[in-house]
């Protein structure tokens, strides 16, 4: 039973950002909204709400570690695994614009949000100021959206259609009844996610923060999967690589802004283990997409490997961890002794080589 709620939560999470993504959209853009602006604001905001589901449900039942938690794994998660996956599938073109602003900006907003957890907890007030840049970041989006190009106007045009005549959902009743629909079915799907989460640590012997972290991390994530997988098999330009960068940004600013301001005067309780450890792979996994990125602005397949790689890495890790294996600290020194260096040198000669200078 616990299985078939957490699946059935998952789906429910899936389906409702998948309806609200679909009525929220296709509502701009009977307004007039460019296809740009949707796809930068309502459609990134869509692929997280899963997450802002799960996060904020489960600080209103007390599980602030899944709410941290989720976050920070699914950031983890974003980078490594979907465009790992992606670049594997195709080599993915990585637009000037994402090296020069929004990748600074997601490694600013994983950075904030270490300061901010330095003291173990992240209260009202810097809940409020991190939700209080996500307002500001969106309205920056939409301004700068004015001047793009007559191109990326007409790939995000492609992608996100407004209602036909004569369509389903041309109607204002309809789109409104989508949102709604979709808002009901991510409120309930994150309940039933938790609650099974949390059955499912105490079961398996682990923390919940650990679910959090892996299981419940990757099922947040699946709109994010579905949605840059597709953009790299069709082939589209900024797409797979944008929507993982904007989503991890709006998962920092607007599901830790949101699930601080739900936990009011308590605040997030960090724990200890995320603090001294994920947080750390979080921000390094940010940090780590600028010479990635900047390696002949493209994601090489080899470079899509590597970022698959290091996530099953940081997962065999987590189980190791939790299992107090006598095997932990072999793997721990191969890890830092071996394997970071040796792929610290493959970017930095990769990097080289892409400016020429070699």
């Amino acid at each position: 039973m616990t299985i078939l709620m957490f699946l059935a939560g998952l789906a429910a999470l899936v389906g409702g950002a998948e309806l609200l993504v679909r009525g929220a959209s296709k509502l701009a853009l009977s307004f007039g909204i460019s296809p740009l602006v949707v796809g930068l604001t309502i459609v990134a905001f869509g692929t997280s709400a899963p997450e802002m589901a799960v996060s904020v449900g489960a600080v209103l039942e007390g599980k602030t570690d899944i709410a941290i938690g989720n976050v920070v794994g699914s950031n983890i998660f974003n980078v490594l695994f979907i465009l790992g996956l992606s670049a594997l599938i195709t080599p993915l073109v990585v637009n000037i614009q994402l090296i020069r602003q929004e990748v600074p900006i997601m490694l600013g907003a994983s950075l904030l949000l270490l300061v901010f957890a330095l003291d173990g907890n992240v209260g009202l007030l810097d809940g409020g100021m991190l939700f209080a840049l996500l307002l500001a970041y969106t309205v920056f989006l939409i301004v700068q959206s004015r001047g793009e190009t007559r191109a990326a106007n007409d790939e995000y045009a492609a992608e996100f259609k407004p209602a036909e005549k004569g369509g389903w959902d041309e109607r204002l009743p309809v789109q409104l009844g989508l949102i709604v629909i979709g808002l009901a079915f991510l409120v309930l799907g994150s309940n039933w996610l938790v609650t099974a989460s949390v059955i499912f640590a105490k079961a398996l012997g682990v923390s919940d923060v650990v679910i959090a972290l892996t299981i419940v991390a990757a099922g947040t994530s699946m709109p994010e999967v579905a949605t840059s997988v597709m953009a790299a098999i069709k082939g589209e330009r900024d797409i797979a690589v944008g929507n993982v960068v904007g989503s991890s940004t709006f998962n920092l600013l607007g599901c830790v802004g949101l699930s601080g301001m739900a936990a009011g005067s308590a605040g997030l309780v960090i724990p200890a283990s995320v603090m001294s450890f994920d947080i750390w792979v979080m921000v390094a996994v940010a940090l780590a997409c600028l010479p990635v990125f900047m390696t002949g602005r493209e994601i090489a397949r080899w470079e899509g490997g590597v970022f698959l790689f290091y996530y099953v890495a940081y997962v065999s890790y987590l189980v190791l961890l939790a299992q107090q294996s006598a095997s932990l600290p072999l793997y721990a020194m191969v890890m830092t002794s071996f394997v970071l260096p040796l792929t610290v040198i493959a970017m930095v000669v990769a990097m080289v080589r892409s400016t020429g200078k070699v």
